[in-house]
């Protein structure tokens, strides 16, 4: 495991889900962890247990709140080195009963929220020389996926902002990239599944079967997969892997 004990991390959506599993891995190979969300209840219960893991309250389409997020925990834990951009929201519907609300809505957590995120320290991490960022998008900025259109939108968005960031960021020592996990055994998922129950009638076992057989592998990926994708970019020897969108999941976008 990459020694990062001398680095500071930030993880958006860090209380549940990729990103709890990211946060914990990352606080295990020796980084200082802050983890932010919405919620205080779940980035409390992760953050007692780690010494590693900082908990703080933060919307990532609050532009302010970002900013406030990042001077208190660059106050208390020294210099963000690695972002991991990892906050996300998906609605499901057909096209044409996409609200504007919702596309809106969809966009901002995960494009704007992404921007929002990394904009605070990039010009810190060039000036220092080294720094990763990582945004977790999904194989939904690699391909297409019926009724969750505003959300496959944003997360090509996401793909496209990584690819330009790469570029201005090359000669600094700073990389950014992109890991976009297949169907992961997470909360989301949960929620999709039964999503699936509700709106056709399926059963669970019936809706899971339907997921799982988009991925060649036939299983969902793991949280800790995309983790341990994450860590290795955070690694010494990545340091010429940048602009790239790392999909993990199963060979679904071959």
């Amino acid at each position: 495991m990459n020694d990062l004990s001398s680095k500071h991390a930030l993880v958006t959506g860090g209380g549940s889900g990729i990103g709890a599993t990211i946060a914990r891995m990352l606080a295990e190979a020796g980084a200082r962890v802050t983890i932010c969300g919405r919620r205080a209840e779940p980035l409390e219960a992760l953050a007692a247990t780690h010494t590693n893991i900082h908990s703080r309250i933060a919307d990532v389409t609050d532009e302010v709140a970002m900013q406030r997020l990042y001077d208190d925990a660059e106050r208390d834990h020294g210099p963000v080195d690695i972002i991991v951009a990892n906050a996300g929201l998906a609605h499901s519907a057909p096209f044409g009963r996409t609200s504007l609300e919702s596309w809106t809505q969809t966009l901002d957590v995960n494009l704007t929220g992404a921007f929002l995120t990394v904009k605070p320290a990039l010009s810190g991490m060039s000036e220092r020389g080294w720094g990763r960022v990582i945004f977790v998008a999904s194989t939904a900025g690699l391909k297409g996926y019926a009724y969750v259109a505003p959300y496959v939108a944003a997360k090509h968005g996401v793909i496209g902002l990584c690819r330009a960031l790469a570029i201005e960021t090359a000669k600094t020592g700073v990389t950014v990239n992109a890991i976009c996990p297949g169907f992961t055994e997470t909360e989301m998922l949960d929620a999709s599944l039964e999503t699936i129950v509700d709106k056709t009638g399926k059963s669970a076992e019936q809706a899971r079967a339907a997921l799982v057989s988009t991925n060649p592998m036939g299983r969902f990926v793991q949280p800790e997969e995309v983790a341990q994708a994450v860590l290795w970019l955070c690694g010494t020897n990545s340091g010429a892997v940048t602009g790239q969108a790392l999909s993990v999941s199963g060979g679904e976008t071959c």
